[in-house]
């Protein structure tokens, strides 16, 4: 009987999830997984991934055996998101950070990331932090999902210092009020609510569903949870992605390079434009691929090249 999943070789090639899951490891890294554990009629042993509690558990499993993340957890129905593809968000900007240093990722706390919307799971700045050592301030407006993240934190006392959470208190607000002129973040992070409304969620996960082998689809299952300021939010990823853009004009010093996810690649030439009138100097679009799942990352800078070098030389090569 094999003891491994499908492979996913489309993954970032620093990613540790290439290669198939390995299920007795990570069993013996978080006992709680046997539970959901599963054969298909083609011998492969995995998960039930329309489970929410079989994909918390695989979240455990894998954050215990490769990332040193403890007691990692979430509340029911808050997004559970999916380790390898917040993994290759983590790789792929680490190599954008890498193109301002002669090919070297920078790495350890001097490095600072700013996380909007970081939820309850905190998973970027974890992922970050673990992978590349890596200071993050994680914003959210969810009280709970904040109250979430700053347990997680303290379940991991090997971060202490590393991860500041703040509570954003202005609901339309992405930077405003949290990012003092005096602060400097080499990253932004962005996961926005790709759906403008929860009926379009519904149907966004019915197509997953449909995608699946050996599921018939009938009715749509947000197999992740999800909060509403999660999952959509009015006009979708199109308005928040604005909203984003034209914040980041009044921080443009305070930041080397702006980044968010990009679901919708119709939706790439509107901020494309946008970033033309903001007069940004450089704009990148990095296509991630996991699986059938296509997304992009959309990054952009307003400091010129010689102000990025110096901004290299100052704080990464004190």
């Amino acid at each position: 009987m094999s003891r491994t999943s499908s492979t996913k070789d489309l993954l970032h090639p620093k990613n540790k999830h290439r290669a198939p899951y390995d299920f007795e490891k990570l069993v013996a890294a978080e006992p709680w997984l046997a539970a959901f554990i599963e054969e298909n009629k083609y011998g492969t042993v995995s998960i039930d991934f329309f489970n929410t509690k079989a994909v918390v558990a695989l979240n455990r499993a894998l954050l215990k055996l490769h990332y040193n993340i403890n007691n990692w957890s979430i509340p029911e129905n808050f997004l559970c998101p999916p380790i390898p593809g917040r993994v290759d968000y983590i790789h792929y900007v680490a190599d954008l950070l890498a193109s301002e240093n002669n090919g070297a990722i920078p790495t350890g706390n001097t490095i600072n990331c700013f996380d909007v919307g970081t939820g309850a799971s905190c998973i970027y700045p974890l992922l970050g932090n673990a992978a590349y050592g890596w200071s993050f301030v994680g914003s959210d407006n969810n009280v709970k999902a904040f109250k979430a993240a700053k347990n997680n934190l303290k379940e991991n006392p090997q971060i202490a210092g590393a991860i500041l959470l703040e509570i954003q208190n202005d609901p339309n607000s992405i930077f405003k009020g949290l990012v003092q002129s005096k602060d400097r973040f080499d990253l932004s992070f962005c996961n926005p609510p790709f759906h403008s409304s929860a009926k379009e969620a519904e149907k966004g996960a019915l197509r997953k569903t449909r995608n699946l082998k050996d599921r018939k689809a009938s009715a749509a299952k947000l197999n992740f949870g999800g909060q509403s300021n999660e999952l959509w939010c009015k006009g979708g990823e199109y308005e928040f992605i604005k909203r984003v853009i034209q914040e980041s004009e009044s921080f443009k010093t305070n930041f080397l390079w702006f980044t968010t996810l990009v679901s919708k690649s119709s939706n790439l030439p509107h901020f494309e434009k946008w970033l033309t009138a903001a007069q940004v100097n450089e704009m990148k679009v990095i296509e991630m691929k996991q699986g059938q799942k296509i997304s992009r990352l959309l990054c952009w800078t307003y400091l010129p090249k010689e102000k990025r070098q110096i901004w290299v030389n100052s704080r990464w090569k004190k």
